[in-house]
Protein backbone atom coordinates (compact mmCIF):
# COMPACT_ATOMS: atom_id res chain seq x y z
CA UNK A 1 0.00 0.00 0.00
CA UNK A 2 2.75 2.75 0.78
CA UNK A 3 4.37 1.62 -2.67
CA UNK A 4 1.32 2.50 -4.20
CA UNK A 5 0.91 5.70 -2.35
CA UNK A 6 3.94 6.54 -3.67
CA UNK A 7 3.93 6.00 -6.72
CA UNK A 8 0.73 8.09 -7.00
CA UNK A 9 2.05 10.73 -5.02
CA UNK A 10 5.34 11.37 -7.22
CA UNK A 11 2.81 10.93 -10.66
CA UNK A 12 1.42 14.12 -9.11
CA UNK A 13 4.11 15.64 -9.11
CA UNK A 14 5.17 14.69 -12.38
CA UNK A 15 1.80 16.07 -13.46
CA UNK A 16 1.95 19.45 -11.33
CA UNK A 17 5.55 19.87 -12.63
CA UNK A 18 4.40 20.38 -16.28
CA UNK A 19 1.47 21.82 -15.97
CA UNK A 20 3.74 24.72 -13.80
CA UNK A 21 6.43 24.46 -16.66
CA UNK A 22 3.90 25.08 -19.76
CA UNK A 23 2.63 27.76 -17.53
CA UNK A 24 5.58 29.56 -17.02
CA UNK A 25 6.78 29.18 -21.10
CA UNK A 26 3.44 30.19 -21.84
CA UNK A 27 3.73 34.00 -19.57
CA UNK A 28 7.59 34.07 -20.86
CA UNK A 29 6.44 33.98 -24.61
CA UNK A 30 3.21 35.73 -24.86
CA UNK A 31 1.20 35.97 -28.25
CA UNK A 32 3.23 37.71 -30.53
CA UNK A 33 0.50 40.74 -31.12
CA UNK A 34 0.82 43.74 -33.11
CA UNK A 35 -1.87 47.43 -31.97
CA UNK A 36 -2.23 50.21 -34.25
CA UNK A 37 -4.27 52.65 -35.09
CA UNK A 38 -5.31 54.15 -38.38
CA UNK A 39 -6.96 57.71 -39.30
CA UNK A 40 -9.10 58.06 -42.23
CA UNK A 41 -9.90 61.73 -43.19
CA UNK A 42 -11.66 63.50 -46.16
CA UNK A 43 -12.63 66.82 -46.98
CA UNK A 44 -16.40 67.33 -48.17
CA UNK A 45 -18.85 70.25 -49.35
CA UNK A 46 -22.07 70.21 -47.46
CA UNK A 47 -25.08 69.21 -50.20
CA UNK A 48 -28.07 70.19 -47.77
CA UNK A 49 -28.95 73.08 -46.14
CA UNK A 50 -31.55 73.98 -42.96
CA UNK A 51 -32.46 77.53 -42.47
CA UNK A 52 -35.21 78.60 -39.80
CA UNK A 53 -36.89 82.19 -38.66
CA UNK A 54 -39.40 83.73 -37.25
CA UNK A 55 -41.47 87.21 -37.44
CA UNK A 56 -44.16 88.38 -34.98
CA UNK A 57 -46.80 90.71 -34.32
CA UNK A 58 -48.17 92.20 -30.77
CA UNK A 59 -51.69 93.89 -30.13
CA UNK A 60 -54.71 94.14 -27.45
CA UNK A 61 -56.65 92.36 -29.86
CA UNK A 62 -56.12 88.99 -30.59
CA UNK A 63 -58.00 88.98 -34.18
CA UNK A 64 -56.14 91.88 -35.08
CA UNK A 65 -52.78 90.13 -34.10
CA UNK A 66 -53.78 87.40 -36.45
CA UNK A 67 -54.80 89.39 -39.08
CA UNK A 68 -51.24 91.51 -39.30
CA UNK A 69 -49.51 87.73 -38.76
CA UNK A 70 -51.26 86.54 -41.93
CA UNK A 71 -50.75 89.81 -43.71
CA UNK A 72 -46.82 89.43 -42.62
CA UNK A 73 -46.53 85.88 -43.77
CA UNK A 74 -48.32 86.56 -47.29
CA UNK A 75 -45.45 89.09 -47.35
CA UNK A 76 -42.75 86.98 -45.93
CA UNK A 77 -43.84 84.08 -48.90
CA UNK A 78 -44.11 86.49 -51.67
CA UNK A 79 -40.37 87.35 -51.18
CA UNK A 80 -38.86 84.23 -50.78
CA UNK A 81 -40.80 83.33 -53.81
CA UNK A 82 -39.64 86.83 -55.36
CA UNK A 83 -36.24 85.21 -54.47
CA UNK A 84 -35.98 81.89 -56.51
CA UNK A 85 -36.87 80.06 -53.38
CA UNK A 86 -39.76 76.99 -54.19
CA UNK A 87 -42.74 77.78 -52.27
CA UNK A 88 -43.37 74.02 -51.52
CA UNK A 89 -40.35 74.27 -49.55
CA UNK A 90 -41.30 77.07 -47.53
CA UNK A 91 -42.93 75.29 -44.14
CA UNK A 92 -44.57 77.78 -41.85
CA UNK A 93 -45.28 76.07 -38.47
CA UNK A 94 -48.25 76.33 -36.13
CA UNK A 95 -48.61 79.94 -34.51
CA UNK A 96 -47.45 80.94 -31.21
CA UNK A 97 -49.75 82.67 -28.68
CA UNK A 98 -48.40 84.83 -25.45
CA UNK A 99 -50.22 86.64 -23.15
CA UNK A 100 -48.20 89.89 -22.34
CA UNK A 101 -48.79 91.38 -18.88
CA UNK A 102 -46.74 93.70 -16.59
CA UNK A 103 -46.35 92.49 -13.30
CA UNK A 104 -47.46 95.43 -10.44
CA UNK A 105 -45.55 95.35 -6.97
CA UNK A 106 -46.42 97.90 -3.88
CA UNK A 107 -43.68 98.04 -1.21
CA UNK A 108 -41.86 95.26 -2.66
CA UNK A 109 -44.87 92.73 -2.65
CA UNK A 110 -46.52 91.42 -5.42
CA UNK A 111 -50.03 93.03 -6.33
CA UNK A 112 -50.89 91.79 -9.60
CA UNK A 113 -50.43 92.01 -13.39
CA UNK A 114 -51.61 94.17 -15.84
CA UNK A 115 -52.89 93.07 -19.29
CA UNK A 116 -50.56 94.87 -22.04
CA UNK A 117 -51.46 92.72 -25.25
CA UNK A 118 -51.25 89.63 -27.05
CA UNK A 119 -47.90 88.50 -28.95
CA UNK A 120 -48.36 86.13 -31.90
CA UNK A 121 -44.85 84.42 -32.96
CA UNK A 122 -44.97 82.18 -36.45
CA UNK A 123 -41.76 80.20 -37.31
CA UNK A 124 -40.61 79.28 -40.85
CA UNK A 125 -37.96 76.08 -41.74
CA UNK A 126 -36.77 75.87 -45.21
CA UNK A 127 -34.89 72.86 -46.23
CA UNK A 128 -33.34 72.77 -49.60
CA UNK A 129 -30.22 71.35 -51.74
CA UNK A 130 -29.64 74.45 -53.34
CA UNK A 131 -27.28 76.12 -50.65
CA UNK A 132 -25.84 78.96 -52.38
CA UNK A 133 -30.01 80.18 -52.79
CA UNK A 134 -30.89 80.24 -49.15
CA UNK A 135 -27.42 80.90 -48.12
CA UNK A 136 -27.97 84.22 -50.25
CA UNK A 137 -31.56 84.76 -48.51
CA UNK A 138 -30.51 84.21 -45.24
CA UNK A 139 -28.31 87.42 -45.89
CA UNK A 140 -30.20 89.32 -47.29
CA UNK A 141 -33.53 88.90 -45.66
CA UNK A 142 -33.19 92.17 -43.59
CA UNK A 143 -34.81 93.73 -46.80
CA UNK A 144 -38.44 92.52 -45.24
CA UNK A 145 -37.72 95.44 -43.04
CA UNK A 146 -38.49 97.53 -45.54
CA UNK A 147 -41.76 96.05 -46.05
CA UNK A 148 -42.50 96.25 -42.34
CA UNK A 149 -42.25 92.86 -41.28
CA UNK A 150 -39.52 92.06 -37.95
CA UNK A 151 -38.10 89.31 -39.58
CA UNK A 152 -35.71 87.21 -36.90
CA UNK A 153 -33.29 84.42 -39.05
CA UNK A 154 -31.00 82.09 -37.53
CA UNK A 155 -27.79 80.84 -39.10
CA UNK A 156 -28.29 78.31 -41.17
CA UNK A 157 -27.57 74.50 -40.89
CA UNK A 158 -25.42 72.51 -43.15
CA UNK A 159 -25.90 68.62 -43.57
CA UNK A 160 -24.86 65.72 -46.35
CA UNK A 161 -26.97 63.11 -47.39
CA UNK A 162 -23.95 61.17 -48.79
CA UNK A 163 -22.88 60.54 -45.03
CA UNK A 164 -23.15 56.74 -45.10
CA UNK A 165 -21.29 56.13 -48.21
CA UNK A 166 -18.95 58.69 -46.93
CA UNK A 167 -18.59 56.54 -43.61
CA UNK A 168 -17.50 53.59 -45.76
CA UNK A 169 -15.26 54.99 -47.38
CA UNK A 170 -13.06 56.42 -43.97
CA UNK A 171 -13.20 53.08 -42.64
CA UNK A 172 -11.55 51.75 -45.37
CA UNK A 173 -9.36 54.37 -45.34
CA UNK A 174 -8.34 54.20 -41.70
CA UNK A 175 -7.67 50.41 -42.19
CA UNK A 176 -5.64 50.42 -44.88
CA UNK A 177 -3.62 53.28 -43.17
CA UNK A 178 -3.41 50.69 -39.72
CA UNK A 179 -2.34 47.73 -41.88
CA UNK A 180 0.43 49.97 -43.59
CA UNK A 181 2.01 50.91 -40.14
CA UNK A 182 1.31 47.17 -38.87
CA UNK A 183 3.36 45.67 -42.07
CA UNK A 184 6.26 48.54 -41.44
CA UNK A 185 6.33 47.29 -37.81
CA UNK A 186 6.82 43.99 -38.34
CA UNK A 187 9.27 44.66 -41.24
CA UNK A 188 11.44 46.83 -38.75
CA UNK A 189 11.26 43.60 -36.47
CA UNK A 190 12.54 41.33 -38.60
CA UNK A 191 9.12 39.75 -38.34
CA UNK A 192 5.95 38.98 -41.19
CA UNK A 193 2.80 40.61 -40.57
CA UNK A 194 -0.25 37.33 -40.09
CA UNK A 195 -3.73 37.50 -39.49
CA UNK A 196 -5.99 40.26 -38.35
CA UNK A 197 -6.53 39.48 -34.68
CA UNK A 198 -9.70 41.89 -34.11
CA UNK A 199 -10.68 45.45 -35.54
CA UNK A 200 -12.35 48.43 -33.27
CA UNK A 201 -13.71 51.35 -35.02
CA UNK A 202 -13.42 54.51 -33.29
CA UNK A 203 -15.74 57.76 -33.14
CA UNK A 204 -16.73 59.00 -36.39
CA UNK A 205 -16.15 63.00 -35.84
CA UNK A 206 -17.23 65.83 -38.49
CA UNK A 207 -15.94 68.88 -37.84
CA UNK A 208 -15.89 72.26 -39.57
CA UNK A 209 -12.72 72.75 -42.41
CA UNK A 210 -9.74 74.94 -40.88
CA UNK A 211 -12.19 75.78 -37.83
CA UNK A 212 -9.50 74.36 -34.42
CA UNK A 213 -12.75 72.75 -33.30
CA UNK A 214 -11.80 69.93 -30.50
CA UNK A 215 -12.78 65.95 -31.09
CA UNK A 216 -15.69 64.96 -28.87
CA UNK A 217 -15.20 61.69 -27.01
CA UNK A 218 -18.99 61.13 -28.25
CA UNK A 219 -18.11 62.09 -31.83
CA UNK A 220 -18.20 65.79 -33.66
CA UNK A 221 -21.16 66.64 -35.77
CA UNK A 222 -20.49 70.23 -37.26
CA UNK A 223 -23.59 71.80 -38.52
CA UNK A 224 -22.98 75.42 -38.55
CA UNK A 225 -19.67 75.26 -41.24
CA UNK A 226 -20.42 74.58 -45.30
CA UNK A 227 -17.03 72.72 -45.43
CA UNK A 228 -16.10 69.79 -43.40
CA UNK A 229 -13.60 67.55 -42.52
CA UNK A 230 -14.99 63.55 -42.04
CA UNK A 231 -12.54 61.71 -39.36
CA UNK A 232 -12.32 58.62 -37.93
CA UNK A 233 -10.04 55.75 -36.33
CA UNK A 234 -9.67 52.16 -36.49
CA UNK A 235 -7.30 50.07 -33.89
CA UNK A 236 -6.79 46.99 -35.22
CA UNK A 237 -4.20 43.84 -33.82
CA UNK A 238 -2.69 41.77 -35.98
CA UNK A 239 -0.84 38.38 -35.37
CA UNK A 240 3.11 38.53 -36.12
CA UNK A 241 4.19 35.50 -37.79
Amino acid sequence: MKHVSAIIFGAAIIIAAYFLGNAYVQRANPPQIISVTGLGNENFTSDLIVWEGQFSTNSTVLKTAFDQLNNDKEIVRQYLVSKGIESGSIIFNSVQTTEMRDNQYENGNYVGSIFRGYQLIQTLNIESENVALIESVSREITELLNKGVQFNSSPPRYYYTKLADLKIEMISKATEDARIRAEKIAENAGSKLGDLASANMGVFQITGQNSGEDYSWGGAYNTSSKNKTASITMRLEYKVK
